[in-house]
């Protein structure tokens, strides 16, 4: 930590930086593009590429870039991609600076893949995390094992009062969001909906038996019962027909004076007929410390009011869920239409139900705009159904005809338009041919803004927004499809870039995805792989993924020491009490799952 203030510090005081090269720690495909970056200033570098032997086996020069504003540093690339020998042990010398070693080999992205994917066995609930799947070291009881729950009744932290309701729900099971314990209808719709798509784009991948999980050898696809583990948890927070509750209805007000634009006010109370909505969150009713094993968490479980959003995210991934088990499973595949339908129902009935960023214990998942969910949701059910409704709510919608952007669980156009230009559905050629266009053009912008960064990756920001590695990821998705859809090898260049970044080509030199690279993320923000609090507490697995640099709510103790201090791409550390920085998320590693998936494919 001191030395990462110490290099901010350098880059306010305007010292040059230290020579560095930075590289994928994790390695190359031997016909991949490989480019190396050296933090450097002036003209050209003679630059060597020496095996495990110390043998120089490709040599060049640099090309200058200049300073890079993302970075904070003058740099200049390499690029090597012509050499393409299988072998361990390269590294790159640049001067007296030389990068961690790596290797050039077929299937690299392969493990990197499951380990992704099992990440999210690791984040079950309800059950135990046995050894015989991830070992002694990472096998824990089941947290909240049966999470039979109430609703939220009495005032939350502003003062305002809630009815509850009168019910609760068994809402067992699912996967903890993030480095707490709360469960989430809004954010887990994007990150199953990312394992769903990944199945449904290579449906031969990840077999039953291939994976190390309880269903392998339920004759299931094993990414297909990863999947559904979530989504059994999404269905069992959808509210039963015929119930009344009494919650914000609309827009919500302005915040009061001197309060930040997220603490608007909530809308005024209204009574509403909620049968079918989705509540938004299972979770603390107080933030639990750190550290806290989730079999260890003392707090009261509560359900938080529904909202439109949450209600939209369930019709979205249940619809996939139902095109997905057709012929599989057809008992589960109609339920699963059955609840989006209803859901579906619901969020027409109640478009204007927003969450209120006023309970403590769990985050908000605040939306104020839902026209994308309706959006994704009517083309997700279009897609299974081919009914006329969501044809017309879909390709009426804006989005329908917006320029695409990366997704993210506050923007989920992008889902509604992927689905439509892939999946099977009745609209006619020359309309999916026009949505295919788009993501295409959307992948070529990305490929134009690495030409605005140093570090030549497929995204520009004026500044690096929380989880902001997962954006690059998702672009990086888009690009994937982009190449699917084209074959043109510039966009998997693009892939293999932004994957090259979260890998250790980065100014801070970092592997973002804990057990890949010499010098990988080891403390991230979470409560049960925290060993830095708890030495009988394990690190975190191979394969999980930090949020990475955050420079634009720096909210936590260790961020706010960085505040001003660092470029946008240098403002993270690897401390388990930088929320800001180092937390870990579904919706974060589904799009890493994604993209090694896809690189390996």
């Amino acid at each position: 930590m001191r030395a990462l203030l110490l290099a901010a510090t350098a880059l306010t005081l305007g010292a040059a930086a230290p020579q560095s090269v930075q590289v994928n720690q994790l390695g190359f495909e031997p016909g991949d593009a490989k480019l190396a970056i050296v933090q450097a200033g002036g003209a050209p570098l003679d630059w060597t590429l020496t095996d495990a032997a110390g043998k120089v086996v490709a040599r060049g020069k640099t090309t200058a870039y200049g300073k890079d504003p993302a970075s904070g540093y003058e740099v200049q690339r390499i690029d090597f991609s012509n050499y393409r020998t299988p072998g361990d042990g390269y590294r790159l010398s640049v001067g007296g600076a030389r990068s961690e070693p790596f290797p050039i080999r077929a299937s690299i992205y392969r493990p990197l893949a499951r380990d992704a994917l099992a990440f999210f066995y690791h984040q079950r609930a309800g059950v135990p995390i046995e050894a015989r799947f991830v070992g002694a070291k990472w096998a824990r009881p089941a947290g909240h094992a049966r999470e039979v729950a109430k609703c939220f009744a009495g005032k939350d932290e502003r003062g305002i009062g809630w009815d509850g309701c009168g019910y609760t729900l068994d809402v067992t099971g699912g996967w903890y969001d993030a480095g707490d314990h709360g469960k989430y209808v809004v954010n887990g719709g994007i990150a199953v909906w990312t394992l769903q798509n990944a199945y449904e784009r290579k449906p031969s991948a990840y077999a039953d038996n291939s994976l190390k999980m309880p269903e392998a050898g339920n004759r299931h696809n094993d990414l297909l019962d990863e999947a559904r583990y979530e989504i059994e948890f999404l269905l069992r927070m959808q509210i039963a027909d015929g119930t009344r509750a009494r919650v914000p209805v609309g827009p919500p007000k302005p915040a009061k004076p001197g309060k930040p634009v997220w603490e608007s006010e909530p809308a005024d109370f209204a009574a509403i007929d909620a049968g079918g909505m989705a509540h938004q969150k299972v979770a603390d009713r107080n933030w639990t410390k750190l550290p806290m094993p989730p079999q260890d968490d003392p707090e009261e479980r509560l359900l938080y009011p529904p909202t439109t959003a949450a209600t939209l995210n369930l019709a979205a991934t249940a619809a996939q869920c139902a095109r997905l088990w057709r012929r599989l499973d057809d008992a589960f595949a109609k339920r699963c239409l059955a609840a989006a339908e209803r859901a579906w129902a619901a969020a027409k009935r109640n478009p204007q139900v927003y969450a209120t960023n006023s309970f403590t214990g769990s985050g908000g998942y605040g939306d104020g705009d839902v026209s994308d969910e309706f959006y994704w949701a009517a083309a997700e059910l279009f897609a299974t159904t081919g009914a006329a409704e969501y044809r017309t709510v879909a390709t009426h919608s804006r989005h329908f005809t917006a320029e695409l952007r990366e997704p993210g669980w506050p923007s989920t156009a992008s889902l509604g338009t992927i689905t439509l230009a892939t999946a099977r559905t009745p609209l006619p050629k020359a309309e999916t041919d026009r949505l295919r266009t788009a993501i295409v053009a959307a992948a070529d912008r990305f490929l134009a803004d690495a030409k605005g960064n140093g570090y030549g990756i497929p995204y520009v920001a004026s500044g690096y927004p929380w989880g902001s590695n997962s954006n690059l990821l998702n672009r990086a998705m888009l690009l994937g499809l982009a190449h699917d859809l084209t074959g043109d090898a510039k966009y998997r260049a693009g892939v293999v870039a932004a994957i090259d970044y979260v890998l250790g080509r980065n100014p801070m030199n970092i592997s973002y995805v804990s057990g890949y690279g010499a010098r990988a993320m080891q403390h991230p923000h979470h409560r049960f792989w925290a060993p830095s609090l708890d030495p009988k507490l394990p690190g975190p697995p191979r394969g999980v993924l930090s949020g990475g640099p955050n420079s634009t709510a720096m909210s936590d103790d260790v961020a706010m020491k960085l505040k001003g201090k660092c470029a946008p791409q240098t403002c993270w550390a690897d401390d388990v009490n930088a929320y800001a920085l180092n937390e870990v998320a579904i919706n974060w590693n589904a799009p890493l799952f994604w993209v090694a998936a896809w690189l390996d494919d």
